[in-house]
């Protein structure tokens, strides 16, 4: 029995369907080990910058169950993704489960690592036929990259909370991400508007009332109120004839395929999906066999690929509209062996377990196909309009845009691409027009706009700041610490994000400039191709960094963001106002505090601060305790938070919300019924020192694939994982039995 191990059991199960009965396909089930989440015990900074893994909680079965399959196999392959996530996956379960790094153990079991990037048969055989040792640069590269971040997280988030506010946190690339949005958002705020006028005039052919109404723009945008009622009187009383046409046939040249940064930008402006959700229905369409690798920043078409379109174009659509291309990488470091995110069979016009699924196979079929479609040709036409008579030169011309498609080419295998052409009637030079109407419209010149979660991912990829890979976990990120929040798919910043943008501005410019970011990133790349050592770019990077965070520790700690309005006055003592930085966001504190606890909200409206019991805390016997009003209402809790987080419970509201499921975490508490913003949960009743929660009710039976607890589930699964990582967590994943 030779035996397959790939990390997600969706695509263990496709994989098994193209082998015979002598494999064996297990999953890993994503990472089987990681870095602790103490910093101390995680990196050994004076050996070499060494991580020390441990197994991932949970997975303690699945490798138990790889070390049992792999006593009884003849041949071991390690088919993880293939990207340096993947090869860095495919080692840590060689060493978690004893199997080597590729070199024979002494039950002469050989180790293997094969890859492939579309999951059919043809490719696992081809892969098969071509197995290698685990790439140790790969390995490394995700090793550094993994490294950094925790060190530049954990050094700069520690002084953040001391510096700013307790809990804040700032990583090395999000901490650019969000400069970025907040340059923007300066910008802006920075922006003063200028008043104009649009100034328009709605023309007919002829003198027959049937012909359509033509809305012609004026050339120019008056500032001057006076200016364009001298525009309109004289265009009132003149004659009005086309005074020029102008014609341009130009080619429209497709799209490259996509790659990952350009199939999450389509599928946002599109279909309005977040990057994270783009790339979870890409995992499930690569993991059933439907498209290749979704990670990839290559443009390249495979010769059979090619050979597939050539044979779907001129059978749909006809030989004149197929025309092979070549489109440059986008990335100096794309690795043309890749290729751009395409299906895996072009014959398949449509495919996909749920409508999400199809919408993005579709999308990715039709940008395929059309890159290797002629260009299509498009007449533009410019009509310009004007009065007749010596009154022309009062008058700026106006003017009407159109186009009409000569020959569609690519557009007829992707049409949504096409802009929406209008399509002109036709004119000649001095051919008299009726006027309907001329007005003008009052406008402002408007601030730029702020990055769309696709513009963001378009600026990152332009400025060259992450990869790929990460653009996605990059967006995911700032919104789940609350730096940024969408509105009418709009990234602002919060007031939270605002106060640590500016604090690492202020103190860590170079360390969050594009150029420095860029250049990590193609160190990073050069360890990935073997031209470059882990340890000197660590000890490079590291040693001034911390030196750097070190000589801020003096720097006074940010309490006062600045004055509140004079008019505002403190609700008890009735003495002025600042603006401070909480846990919500900003509000206005008493400037007398801590001798007076008056405060307001960011609207005015007053805020009532923390109320004595008159207890002794049970827990550090050093604070009081006090009533606070929390985001789910009032609660009681030590007054020497945060460094007492102790919270005092209902014990009888406790015992009537307790499931009786056992916390699979800490082992002491049970699961229980709680409230939120965003409805009720289930967490343990050992709550602040174990902070296992769940979404829906668990129902006491654990998860047979990751050892979760399962929960009830929707109205037509009885019950599911409660790990958001297990194929049991989704419905669309359960196999049906």
């Amino acid at each position: 029995m030779k035996l397959l191990i790939v990390e997600s059991p969706s695509k263990a199960k496709t994989i098994e369907k193209y082998l015979g009965k002598d494999f064996r396909v297990v999953a890993s089930v994503g990472h089987v080990r990681d870095l602790p989440k103490s910093n101390k015990a995680a990196i050994d900074i004076e050996g070499g910058f060494v991580p020390h893994y441990e197994v991932v909680e949970g997975k303690g079965k699945v490798i138990a169950e790889i070390k049992k399959l792999a006593k009884q196999a003849e041949e071991i392959l390690l088919a993880t993704d293939p990207d340096r996530e993947g090869e860095a996956i495919a080692w840590h379960v060689a060493q978690a489960c004893g199997l080597g790094d590729g070199e024979r153990k002494s039950n002469h079991v050989p180790v293997k690592r094969i890859v492939f990037h579309e999951i059919t048969k043809e490719a696992v055989e081809e892969a098969l036929e071509h197995p290698r040792e685990i790439d140790m640069h790969l390995k490394e590269a995700q090793e550094a990259r993994r490294v950094l971040d925790r060190l530049v997280g954990y050094d700069l988030s520690g002084l953040i909370w001391k510096k700013v506010r307790y809990g804040l946190s700032a990583g090395r690339v999000q901490s650019p991400a969000l400069r970025i949005i907040m340059e923007r958002e300066r910008e802006i705020r920075a922006f003063n508007p200028v008043t104009f006028w649009e100034i328009f005039v709605l023309l007919r052919q002829g003198s027959a009332g049937h012909a359509p109404e033509l809305k012609f723009e004026c050339s120019v945008k008056p500032e001057n109120k006076s200016e364009v009622d001298k525009i309109i009187d004289a265009g009132e009383v003149g004659a009005w004839k086309v005074i020029d046409i102008k014609e341009t046939k130009v080619a429209r040249a497709p799209r490259a395929p996509f790659i990952t940064s350009t199939l999450q930008q389509t599928a946002s402006s599109r279909l309005g999906w977040s990057p994270s959700r783009t790339m979870s229905i890409a995992q499930r369409l690569y993991e059933a066999g439907h498209i290749t690798y979704m990670r990839t920043d290559s443009t390249n078409l495979g010769a059979q690929a090619r050979r597939q379109i050539e044979g779907v174009v001129n059978k749909n659509y006809g030989a004149n509209y197929y025309e092979s291309r070549n489109f440059a990488k986008k990335s100096k470091n794309a690795q043309e062996a890749h290729e751009a995110i395409r299906p895996s069979h072009l014959n398949i016009e449509n495919a996909g377990a749920t409508d999400e699924q199809k919408k993005l196979y579709r999308l990715i079929w039709q940008r395929t196909v059309s890159s290797q479609m002629a260009a299509a040709e498009v007449m533009r036409t410019k009509v310009v309009a004007n009065i007749l008579g010596g009154e022309t030169a009062k008058l700026p011309d106006f003017w009407l845009n159109g186009s009409r498609i000569l020959f569609d080419g690519w557009l007829k295998a992707d049409p949504q691409s096409g802009s929406e052409d209008v399509v002109l009637p036709k004119f000649r030079i001095d051919e008299p027009l009726k006027l309907i109407k001329i007005d003008s419209t009052e406008k402002q010149t408007e601030p730029p706009a702020r990055h769309s979660e696709a513009g963001l991912i378009k600026e990152l990829e332009r400025r060259g700041i992450g990869r790929p890979s990460t653009y996605a976990s990059i967006i995911k990120t700032l919104e789940d610490r609350g730096y940024v929040e969408k509105l009418n798919k709009a990234l602002h910043p919060t007031d939270i994000g605002e106060v640590v943008s500016n604090f690492l501005e202020e103190n860590f410019a170079n360390y969050i400039s594009d150029s420095f970011t860029a250049k990590m990133e193609n160190k990073l790349d050069e360890i990935a191709d073997g031209d470059r050592s882990y340890l000197k770019t660590l000890s490079d990077f590291y040693g001034p960094f911390h030196d750097e965070v070190k000589s801020k520790e003096k720097i006074e700690k940010l309490t006062n963001l600045g004055k509140a309005p004079e008019y505002l006055k403190c609700p008890i003592c009735n003495s002025d106002m600042i603006v401070k930085l909480g846990k919500g966001g900003k509000f206005y504190s008493c400037e007398r505090f801590p001798d007076c606890t008056g405060a307001r909200t960011i609207e005015g409206k007053e805020l009532q601060g923390p109320k004595d019991t008159g207890e002794l805390c049970p827990k550090c016997g050093k604070g009081n305790l006090v009533t606070r009003e929390g985001k789910f209402g009032m609660f009681t809790a030590c007054s020497r938070f945060p460094k007492c987080k102790f919270i005092k419970k209902d014990e009888e509201q406790e015992r009537m919300n307790s499931t009786g499921v056992t916390c699979p975490i800490c082992k002491k508490g049970f699961m229980t019924e709680r409230r939120g913003r965003f409805g009720v949960f289930y967490s343990c009743s050992n709550y602040p020192d174990c902070k296992y929660a769940i979404k829906a009710k668990p129902t006491g039976e654990i998860c047979d694939i990751c050892g979760a607890l399962m929960m009830d589930g929707t109205k037509t699964i009885p019950e599911r994982c409660s790990d958001k990582t297990c194929p049991n967590h989704n419905p669309h994943k359960l196999d049906k039995k």
